[in-house]
C-alpha cells in the first residue's frame, strides 16, 4: 500500500483519538509497545487517527505509532480512504463467544428450521408467533400481515422531509406522554371520517400498537377490581396471551352469525370484554344491530368493552359499521393502529379510553416509556392531514379485493366442501371443513409443502369445527392459487 497517510483529514472526517479507540499505553510492556498497539488496533477494527494525534494522546513516541501502522499495512489489515485521509483497520476474524443457553423462542426456531411440523404439536406457547415467523415458506398466508411491499415510501419520505424542514428545536426534546399534539389531532380527524367517532385530541392517547394498549390496561383494570376479561371464541390467540400475561383470566364467549353472544357474556360474570365487533377475528362476522343493542345494555349495567378495531378500514363489499365507541363513549375503550394499514414496524396506535380511565392510562404510559418517538408521529400526522393516507387506503382496497377474490376462487377449486367465512372485509379469510383431519395436522402438512398458515383451533378455547385462518393481503394472486392448491393436496393426502 505504501506509506500510511498521517492524517491530512478533510473537514468531515471525525477526529478519532485514543479515547474513542479505548487505548491505554499503560497496558503495554516497555519493549513491545508497537506490537501491543498493532494488536489492539486490529481488534478495534475502526478508522485510525493521524499518527501524531495518537502518539500525543498515548504519550508514546511517534515512531511507535508509525511502526504499528507499518505492520498493519504489511499484514493487509488496513486500507486507504481518500476522503477520510485516515487508515481503516480490517476487523479480525475471531472465534465467536460462547452462546448462552437457548431460550424457549430460540428452541422453537431451531425446531421450526429442521422439523416444521412440530410447531403445531401441543398447546401454542407465548413464543409461537415468533417461531412461526422465523420459518421460511414459499407462500405465506399468515393472517393480519399487510402487503409490506405496498408501503407508501414516496409519500412517507415527502412527509418526512416536510416535517424536518419545519421542525423546531423543541420537538427534539421529550414529548407529551400522551403523544404529539399534531398526531392526536390528526387521529381525532381520522376517527371522525372513517369510524364515526367524535373525540377531542386530548381524549386520544398514542401508544405503540394495540399490544401496548392492552399492557397499559392491565393494572388499570386490576385497580378497579377486574380480574377477568371475557373474550370471543374463536378469538385472537395473541390477544388472549397478552391478557393472560397481565394476570387476567379470559373466559370464552361463543360467537355466532350475529357476533358475540351477549347472553353467554352475562353468564361469565366478567365485568370487561375484549371484542372485535366491526370484523370479528377470525370469523369475519359483523355484529348485527340487535346484538349491538344487547351489548350496549350489558355495558350500561356496569360492563366495560375494550373495542379492538384492528382492520375496520379494509371494507370491500359494504360500508364499515360505526364503531361501538361512537355509540357509548363512557363504557368503551377503543383501540386502533396503523399496523394493518401501513406497517407493524412503525409501532404506532391509539387508545381512546372512557373519561374515568384517561388519567390512569396516561400515567401508565408516562412511566412505561415517556411517550412514543415524536418524529414518526409527526410524519404520520402529515400523511393523515394531507390525504395521502386515504389515497393509500383506496389503492390497498382494490389490491386486496383482487387477492381476496383469487383466494376464494382457489378455495372453490382446491378445497371443495370447505366453507369460507369473513369475505366482506379484512386481510384474511377463515375456512372450515368436515372434521376428518385436525387443523393442526393440516397446517403442519401445509407447512411441509412450503405454505404457512394458522390452524383455527389455535384461536379457540371451546370445541368447534376444524379450519384454517388464511391471510391474503401480502400474497400475489398467482402465489395464492399455488398455496391453496398445496393445502388442498395436503388435505387429500391426510384424508
Amino acid at each position: 500500500m505504501g506509506r500510511v497517510n498521517e492524517g491530512d483529514r478533510t473537514p468531515d472526517a471525525p477526529p478519532y483519538g485514543s479515547d474513542f479507540l479505548q487505548l491505554d499505553a499503560g497496558d503495554a510492556s516497555g519493549a513491545g509497545k508497537a506490537d501491543w498497539l498493532a494488536l489492539r488496533l486490529r481488534q478495534v477494527g475502526s478508522r485510525l487517527p493521524p499518527t501524531r494525534v495518537l502518539a500525543a494522546e498515548l504519550r508514546v513516541s511517534r515512531g511507535v505509532v508509525t511502526e504499528a501502522y507499518r505492520r498493519l499495512t504489511e499484514d493487509g489489515h488496513v486500507e486507504g480512504r481518500r476522503r477520510g485521509g485516515t487508515v481503516v483497520v480490517a476487523a479480525p476474524a475471531v472465534a465467536p463467544p460462547a452462546s448462552p443457553p437457548p431460550s424457549p423462542a430460540d428452541h422453537a426456531r431451531t425446531v421450526a428450521d429442521t422439523e416444521p411440523g412440530t410447531l403445531f404439536d401441543g398447546v401454542p406457547g407465548a413464543e409461537i408467533f415468533d417461531a412461526l415467523r422465523a420459518v421460511r415458506a414459499r407462500v405465506d398466508f399468515t393472517p393480519g400481515q399487510p402487503d409490506l411491499a405496498a408501503f407508501p415510501r414516496t409519500a412517507w419520505l415527502r412527509a418526512e422531509r416536510a416535517v424536518l424542514t419545519e421542525l423546531s428545536a423543541e420537538h427534539l426534546g421529550y414529548g407529551d406522554p400522551r403523544g404529539a399534539p399534531q398526531l392526536r389531532a390528526a387521529v381525532a380527524g381520522w376517527l371522525a371520517r372513517s369510524r364515526g367517532i367524535r373525540v377531542e385530541p386530548d381524549e386520544v392517547l398514542i401508544v405503540a400498537g394495540t399490544a401496548q394498549a392492552l399492557t397499559l390496561l392491565h393494572p388499570v383494570l386490576r385497580a378497579e377490581g377486574i380480574d377477568s376479561v371475557a373474550v370471543e371464541d374463536p378469538g385472537s390467540l395473541g390477544t388472549r396471551q397478552h391478557l393472560l400475561h397481565g394476570a387476567l383470566a379470559t373466559p370464552p364467549v361463543p360467537v355466532d352469525d350475529d357476533g358475540v353472544r351477549v347472553d353467554a357474556l352475562r353468564a361469565t360474570g366478567a365485568r370487561a370484554a375484549l371484542l372485535t365487533p366491526a370484523h370479528q377475528f377470525p370469523t369475519g362476522v359483523v355484529m348485527s344491530g340487535e346484538r349491538r343493542r344487547e351489548l350496549l345494555r350489558w355495558a350500561e349495567d356496569g360492563g366495560l368493552i375494550v373495542e379492538d378495531d384492528y382492520d375496520a378500514e379494509h371494507r370491500y363489499d359494504r360500508p364499515p359499521v360505526p364503531a361501538l365507541r361512537a355509540l357509548l363513549a363512557d363504557h368503551v375503550c377503543y383501540a386502533g393502529s396503523v399496523s394493518k394499514l401501513l406497517a407493524p414496524a412503525l409501532r404506532i396506535g391509539w387508545l381512546v379510553p372512557p373519561p374515568r380511565h384517561r388519567a390512569a392510562l396516561t400515567e401508565a404510559k408516562r412511566f412505561t416509556d415517556l411517550g412514543n418517538a415524536v418524529l414518526p408521529q409527526l410524519v404520520l400526522a402529515r400523511l393523515m392531514d394531507s390525504g395521502d393516507l386515504e389515497r393509500h387506503l383506496r389503492l390497498l382496497r382494490g389490491r386486496h379485493r383482487r387477492r381476496r377474490d383469487a383466494m376464494i376462487e382457489a378455495i372453490g377449486a382446491h378445497l371443495p366442501g370447505a366453507t369460507v367465512h369473513g369475505a366482506a372485509a379484512g386481510l384474511h379469510l377463515t375456512v372450515t371443513y368436515a372434521p376428518q383431519v385436525s387443523d393442526t395436522d393440516l397446517a403442519a402438512a401445509a407447512l411441509g409443502r412450503g405454505v404457512k398458515c394458522q390452524p383455527l383451533s389455535w384461536h379457540r378455547q371451546l370445541p368447534g369445527r376444524p379450519g384454517l385462518v388464511l391471510g391474503y393481503a401480502a400474497t400475489p394472486p398467482g402465489a395464492i392459487a399455488d398455496g391453496v392448491a398445496a393445502i388442498g393436496q395436503a388435505l387429500r393426502d391426510l384424508s
